[in-house]
């Protein structure tokens, strides 16, 4: 088993995509491993293109090989390492933990919440013409994340990876590893009711996120208790958490889009006072809304 050091840096989502609905890299990884690292607040899809290798973490390691498609968690510590002489070359995609659990409400716990069980990360061995097709999808958002990718790119990245490995998985013989989900296979907290889809949509306006968790038991129309059990099962946090989540993302989009002044945003978002906006900030990006604006702004400049 490989051994790592927990103490490693969690990497911010912030620090590589400020603004940004997703990062995208092509990266060739050598036979040398990688520094061990964990996600502070993204997952991230790996689609290795060509070559072959393994990714290595607490609970031991995994062969990759091309055709092969990784979801990382943002619990997930790991490494990578390409086969000698050659390596192994892969596409990675990058997205903030809170959009990534909006696209999970829309399309329904059975769909994509099991994804989040298995102890260490899913992969789907895809073969032949459908590894060609998950090659092209991966490709496309990579297009898109040089040209100031909009999250309509996100969406349909999202969409067409979850087409492919969900038909894929349950056409294929032994085409997820064994820890991942099977085909079938519902999430732990069973399936998301309609109600909480149409709550989670509905809090994603501002006019809501401004009401705060008030608007969202009023949206829910069901008890406290019953809202919490509800948020906690499918999204691992509570309903303020979640509401919190959920105005710091559209705060971090306006401070990227816009010239309004923080106290602006900060008020347009629900957030009460500056000092608590810029702390709750702070907290979830490791810097300032000020310096978040700035870092935002030099990485559209050519």
């Amino acid at each position: 088993m490989y051994c790592v050091d927990v103490s490693d840096d969690l990497l911010q989502f912030a620090d590589h995509a400020p603004g940004l609905p997703y990062h995208a890299a092509l990266v060739m990884q050598s036979s040398r491993i990688s520094e061990q690292h964990g996600h502070a607040d993204f997952f991230e899809f790996m689609a290795l293109i060509s070559g072959s290798g393994r990714q290595l973490s607490p609970d031991g390691e995994q062969r990759l090989a091309a055709g092969d498609v990784v979801l990382v968690r943002p619990r997930d510590r790991h490494a990578l390492q390409g086969a000698a002489p050659g390596g192994m070359e892969f596409v990675n995609i990058a997205f903030p933990t809170v959009l990534w659990r909006g696209f999970s409400a829309l399309v329904g716990a059975e769909t994509v919440g099991g994804w989040e069980e298995p102890v260490v990360p899913p992969i789907w061995r895809l073969r032949g013409e459908p590894a060609g097709v998950a090659a092209e999808v991966f490709q496309r958002a990579l297009d898109r994340y040089q040209d100031q990718p909009a999250m309509f790119d996100l969406m349909r990245f999202w969409t067409d990876v979850t087409e492919l490995v969900t038909r894929e998985a349950g056409t294929m013989p032994g085409v997820s590893e064994t820890a991942a989900p099977a085909a079938g296979q519902e999430c732990g907290a069973g399936r998301q009711s309609d109600w909480l889809h149409e709550v989670c949509a509905a809090m994603g306006r501002e006019e809501n996120l401004r009401g705060g968790l008030p608007t969202m038991r009023s949206l829910a129309a069901v008890s406290p208790a019953h809202l919490s059990r509800s948020v906690r099962a499918h999204f691992g946090i509570t309903p303020t958490e979640y509401v919190t989540e959920l105005r710091l993302r559209r705060a971090a989009e306006l401070l990227s889009a816009t010239s309004e002044p923080v106290t602006a945003i900060a008020q347009r978002c629900g957030f009460a006072s500056q000092s608590y906006f810029t702390r709750c900030f702070r907290a979830a990006h490791g810097m300032s809304p000020r310096e978040y604006r700035q870092r935002a702004w030099r990485a559209f400049v050519p």
